[in-house]
C-alpha cells in the first residue's frame, strides 16, 4: 500500500466511523501476518484522530492495548492502557499502567526470567491460551509527540508491550502460546479462573508452564 493508499484508507475509515469505534479485524487477514510499515509521517494531520479512534476502540472493546494492524492500518502504532487489578492474590504483577501511544516500538528482554499466564487478543475473538513471556522487557519508541521512549517494565505491562508490539512484527500470540492450554474464554471462567495462575489448567489440560518463582521476590 501506498503513502497516498494508506492515507486514503485511514481517512475513509474514520469517515465511516465518526464514533471513533474501528472494527477489529479477526485472524486470517493478510494485514495480521505482515509487518506493519515503519511510521515517517504517512498520516499527516490524520494522526491524532486515529490515535484518538484506536484508544476508543481500545477501550470500547474492553482491551489493554490496540494495534494499528487490528483495525487494518499496516502502520507500525499502537495504544496501550491497563488500569491493573485490585486482586491481593493476582500474580501477575498486574500493575495500573498508564495510557500511552508507542509508534516504531521495540522490545528487548532485560533477563532471561519468564512467566507462563493465560491471554487472548481482540483479534482471536473468543479464546485464550498460556503463553510464556518476558516478565521484564525495554521498551524502546516514539511517542505521538515523536518524544523518545526508553523504560523497563515489569510483569503486566510488560506483557502488554510483547503482545502488542509483536501484532506490529506480524505475529499473533496464538504463535507463541502453548497450543494445548487453548480454551474457549467461557470455559476459562467456568475452569481456570479461580487462580490467576494456571497451575491446575497446566495440570489438567498437560501443558508445562514457565518458572514462576520470580514472582516471589
Amino acid at each position: 500500500m501506498s503513502n497516498t493508499e494508506l492515507y486514503d484508507h485511514v481517512a475513509a475509515l474514520l469517515q465511516d466511523h465518526p464514533d471513533g469505534i474501528l472494527p477489529i479485524v479477526q485472524a486470517g487477514r493478510p494485514v495480521l501476518r505482515q509487518p506493519a510499515a515503519h511510521y515517517d509521517g504517512q498520516l499527516g494531520e490524520l494522526l491524532p484522530e486515529f490515535l484518538h479512534a484506536l484508544h476508543v476502540t481500545m477501550m470500547d472493546a474492553p482491551g489493554v492495548g490496540v494495534a494499528a494492524t487490528q483495525v487494518g492500518v499496516p502502520l507500525a502504532i499502537a495504544v496501550m492502557w491497563d488500569p491493573g487489578s485490585l486482586d491481593e492474590d493476582d500474580t501477575r504483577e498486574r500493575v495500573a499502567f498508564d495510557s500511552r501511544v508507542v509508534i516504531n516500538p521495540t522490545y528487548m528482554p532485560v533477563s532471561d526470567d519468564k512467566v507462563s499466564f493465560y491471554e487472548g487478543c481482540l483479534s482471536v475473538d473468543g479464546y485464550q491460551a498460556v503463553v510464556a513471556r518476558y516478565r521484564s522487557v525495554r521498551l524502546q519508541a516514539h511517542d505521538e509527540h515523536g518524544n523518545p521512549l526508553d523504560e523497563v517494565l515489569h510483569g503486566w505491562p510488560a506483557r502488554i508491550v510483547q503482545h502488542e508490539t509483536d501484532h506490529l512484527n506480524g505475529v499473533l500470540y496464538i504463535d507463541k502460546a502453548d497450543i494445548r492450554s487453548l480454551t474457549s474464554t467461557e470455559n476459562l471462567v467456568d475452569l481456570w479462573a479461580s487462580s490467576s495462575e494456571p497451575v491446575d489448567a497446566a495440570r489438567e489440560l498437560g501443558f508445562a508452564l514457565a518458572q514462576h518463582s520470580a514472582l516471589k521476590d
